[in-house]
């Protein structure tokens, strides 16, 4: 029985798979490191030039909103492009176009240069994932399947670790731009390994293209995260304009869902949710991503502004997060064996849960050490979502169709991370503006809106004013601690949601995962 899938994937291929599996966790991590790199340079991009760019709080959340709106609603026609093409070939484009996005950026000397060069990166990140995981699909056997794609989502967690640690030691050292300009040379390697050592794949009978679709679904979130940033700014949900743009993102994208639901070739098959276990695989990974990009949001700041640490140091307090995943990641799938998807799943949404809700306690004094075991547990719970959801929807599809089975995983997790950060963010900049706005009465009226934004702009209001500014310090600490507790709450319902979502709907204890049990000697001899 362990044999007869043999002949499906070539000997030579075979025989180097976990070199191949390494490039390709090199290709996942400049993708991901970008973003975990980014997160470190958030408050040197908003300081005032030179030294940054002054960028808003609504202007980076844009920055890291305009790459993951695009990445995600690029993500389908991706993998798509990817199964007709070819994922090698398409994997090469990606790496090229993400590399020359990298080097505009960095050069960018405006927030508005920045948000469209980072949506340039986002363009080609999205022929990148969907084809690291459609490759890993197609030159690994069935049975051990379940192993590289721990191992592949390892490689997140190392880059999780990598990016904010390289990032501070570039900030140190070295001016914003260059956390975007690291990813050149990375780039140029990878490109190098993959030549050599990749082979390529597609898919005998691919889809049509579905541009109706593409658009569709970015005009519906680009809308809606708009509406929802903008209300945070405003502080004022209720606004006119907030409301009107947020209703029609939710419009456009229930015309997307019945255009998808009745077109002979759609980029979202939605057929495939009507598999229970399908459907709450990618809603919790859509929840997990919604609340931990929001707490990364905030975390940064907590970490820099209130507790006075550099980027380099605030990176380096990031390495128990990583640190988990990278250990738990590869083991998850044992806790699945023994456990079940759905037992293993709902502890990991229980215990972010659990991290989120910790945040809501942080003060200005904390020791920090317990900021780094909730960073650790918070690792851990992801690792144990991360993994067994991946098995889940890369498995419920045929091997021919890994390009879209993909690319729909990743869609779902950067369209939650993007709400993450527009919702968990307006939520903060809400609350923030909520908490200062009474002691900014003694700022010029054009001063007081600016300094209302966020908590770097009050500070830096208050150190332009001098002595007379340093009475906005105390409280503008006090603010944002308040706004980071309400935030965290938030984040906290979410995971929840999460819990209930896949304590209810993913499989327990099945056939297939006792036989599962067999696996790890079965692994264990081909290694």
């Amino acid at each position: 029985m362990t044999t007869s899938p043999a002949p499906r994937i070539p000997e030579a291929v075979h025989r180097r798979r976990w070199a191949i599996l390494g490039v390709l966790m090199l290709s996942l991590l400049i993708v991901v490191l970008d973003n975990s790199i980014l997160n470190v340079a958030i408050k040197t991009i908003a300081t005032p030039a030179p030294t940054g760019l002054g960028a808003t709080q609504s202007e980076i959340e844009w920055a890291i909103n305009s790459y993951t709106l695009v990445f995600a609603g690029l993500l389908f026609t991706a993998g798509l492009i990817g199964d007709r093409l070819g994922r090698k070939k398409v994997l090469l484009g990606g790496l090229v176009v993400f590399g020359i996005g990298s080097a505009l950026a960095a050069e960018s000397g405006s927030p508005g240069q920045l948000i469209t060069y980072r949506a340039v990166m986002a363009l080609g990140a999205a022929f990148v994932m969907p084809a690291t995981l459609a490759v890993l699909m197609n030159v690994f056997e069935r049975s051990e399947q379940p192993k590289a794609i721990g191992i592949w989502a390892g490689g997140v967690g190392l880059a999780i670790a990598i990016g904010p640690i390289t990032g501070g030691a570039l900030l140190d050292h070295f001016w914003w731009g260059s956390v975007f300009l690291i990813n050149v040379p990375i780039v140029l390697v990878a490109l190098t390994l993959m030549v050599w050592l990749v082979p390529d794949s597609r898919d005998p009978s691919p889809g049509r293209l579905d541009p109706v679709g593409v658009v569709l679904s970015v005009l519906g979130l680009v809308l809606l995260v708009y509406g929802i940033i903008k209300g945070g700014e405003l502080a004022d949900f209720t606004d006119a304009k907030v409301l009107a743009t947020i209703i029609a993102g939710v419009v456009v994208l229930i015309g997307f869902v019945v255009y998808e639901k009745h077109s002979d070739h759609p980029s979202l098959d939605v057929t495939y949710f009507r598999n229970k276990v399908f459907s709450a695989a990618m809603a919790a990974i859509a929840l997990v991503f919604f609340a931990l990009m929001g707490v990364t949001f905030f975390g940064v700041f907590y970490t820099q502004s209130v507790r006075g640490y550099s980027p380099l140091e605030s990176g380096l307090l990031m390495l128990p997060l990583a640190a988990a995943q990278m250990i738990f990641a590869p083991r998850a799938r044992l806790l699945v064996d023994r456990f079940g998807n759905r037992a293993t799943t709902t502890a990991g949404m229980l215990l972010i849960a659990a991290t989120l809700a910790a945040f809501a306690g942080f003060e200005a004094d904390t020791p920090i050490w317990l900021l780094e075991v909730v960073f650790f547990l918070m690792g851990t719970g992801m690792a144990h979502i991360m993994t067994p959801t991946s098995v889940v929807i890369m498995q419920a599809l045929p091997r021919e169709k890994a390009g879209s089975a993909s690319a729909l995983s990743n869609t779902f997790r950067q369209v939650g991370g993007a709400l993450g950060i527009a919702v968990l963010g307006s939520v903060l900049a809400t609350s923030y503006r909520g908490g200062i706005e009474g002691r900014l009465g003694a700022l010029p009226p054009g001063l007081r809106d600016t300094a209302g934004e966020s908590i770097e702009a009050t500070l830096g209001i208050a150190e332009k004013l001098g002595p007379r500014g340093q009475a906005l310090v105390t409280p503008a600490y006090d603010a944002f601690l308040h706004a980071m507790h309400v935030t965290a709450l938030w984040g906290t319902g979410v995971a929840l949601i999460g819990a209930v979502v896949v304590a209810v709907f993913l499989p327990g204890r099945s056939p297939a995962a006792e036989a599962g049990e067999r696996e790890p000697e079965l692994i264990s001899t081909g290694d």
